[in-house]
């Protein structure tokens, strides 16, 4: 690895490849000329696949949080009942948002380190009496605790009991880096983020919504103008962003999508698929415990517990030491576990790399491990996938 610059490891911002740095120095252009129109068009007409639709979408210069913002006060009102499924640190944070507009907020919260049950949610929309629950928040893809939810089997569920509750998900975290099917699921918002998969510094949010949910934002009385989803609709329809936007960022994100475009959609979802499975494999061999339910393990970042007496400043300072950025723990779990990263431009060499530093940084601190044990299972479960999966990038 290249010991210049650091292995960044935490679930965003993720690393950025050498081409999209060089396009974010790009000299900055006219944003309301053909030439800014064109890539406006180009990010579109290729983002939308990932996002698993056919409908119009908003680029947004903000952070994902500013993306979920967005789609609270675009689609709802004041008083508004809202179901807010949360399984971490992000599924609170969407709650907050809408309660700190006036919505009326039932939170079914989830065991940290656990997904949502989709009869749990069911139960909690059959409970409600008519006319039921304006919208329901979801989490794609927790970082706070490495979980996943089952999105498609949970929008199911919700549509057997309301089929006119609008269905609203962060997959701030996930989208690019895993398929996603929001026109097939019945999703009405999926909100995602620059600096995640789509291997980009940030300061763009992209919100894709249905035809239900561009209805409903002709009624919604909360407050937006910055956020306002039809402002960014109607002047996209020109080729423009209805504020100045984040060009530097726009650039980097129609770099990222052309690296995503000659790898291919189903290389990129590999490529996150055996990058996690060497992760697991890895931390598991070094006798760390996976702190999510391993049937709905993240692809893009791994959480675990730190076992008794392992001091995680002394740790982590070993890691970074050695050149590899891991993350703490968040919100009632800091302290508790290590997060390592594994999306947007990671490699299986990245991961393997970090598995080894852990490992030298484990021996150092007297842990009973087998030295190259960590790294042969990392190997052995990328293989697996791999033979199973399409060929990837090492």
């Amino acid at each position: 690895m290249n010991r210049f610059e650091p292995n960044l490891r935490i679930p965003g911002p993720t690393a950025l490849p050498p081409s999209v740095r060089a396009a974010g120095a790009r000299q900055m252009i006219n944003h309301r000329g053909p030439e800014f129109a064109a890539m406006l068009d180009r990010i579109l007409t290729r983002m939308k696949p990932y996002f698993g639709t056919t409908g119009d979408m908003a680029i947004l210069s903000c952070a994902g949080t500013g993306g979920l913002e967005a789609a609270v006060v675009n689609v709802l009102s004041p008083g508004d009942r809202v179901l807010a499924v949360s399984i971490g640190a992000f599924g609170d944070r969407f709650a907050k948002i809408a309660t700190t507009y006036g919505a009326d907020v039932t939170k079914l919260a989830v065991e940290w380190g656990e997904a949502a049950d989709p009869a749990e949610v069911r139960a909690a929309l059959a409970a409600e009496p008519a006319p039921g629950y304006k919208a329901v928040f979801l989490t794609h893809n927790e970082t706070s605790t490495g979980v996943m939810n089952p999105i498609p089997e949970i929008a199911a569920a919700i549509r057997e009991v309301d089929d006119n509750a609008l269905i609203l998900v962060d997959s701030v975290s996930a989208l690019g880096a895993v398929p996603f099917e929001m026109d097939a699921w019945g999703i009405d918002i999926v909100i995602t983020g620059s600096q995640k998969a789509w291997m980009a510094a940030p300061g763009l949010a992209m919100v894709a919504a249905s035809d239900r949910a561009w209805a409903a934002m002709e009624t919604a009385t909360m407050p937006r103008f910055y956020l306002d989803l039809h402002a960014h609709r109607d002047s996209h329809a020109k080729g423009q962003t209805p504020w100045t936007p984040a060009l530097a960022v726009v650039y980097q994100v129609d770099e990222g999508l052309e690296l995503m475009e000659r790898e291919g959609a189903t290389a990129v979802f590999a490529r996150h698929e055996t990058c996690a499975a060497a992760a697991r494999a890895g931390l598991r061999a070094l006798g760390f415990e996976l702190f999510a339910d391993q049937r709905f393990a993240s692809r893009t970042v791994t959480a675990v517990r730190l076992p008794e007496g392992l001091d995680w400043k002394a740790f982590n300072d070993g890691v970074k030491r050695r050149g590899v950025i891991l993350a703490g723990g968040q919100g009632k779990i800091a302290g508790h576990i290590f997060r390592l990263g594994h999306l947007g431009s990671v490699t299986l060499a990245e991961m393997l790399d970090a598995i080894g530093v852990i490992e030298e940084v484990s021996l150092e601190h007297d842990r009973p491990v087998e030295a190259g044990a960590a790294l042969a299972a990392a190997q052995r479960a990328a293989l697996e996938v791999m033979g199973a999966l399409a060929p990837v990038k090492a």
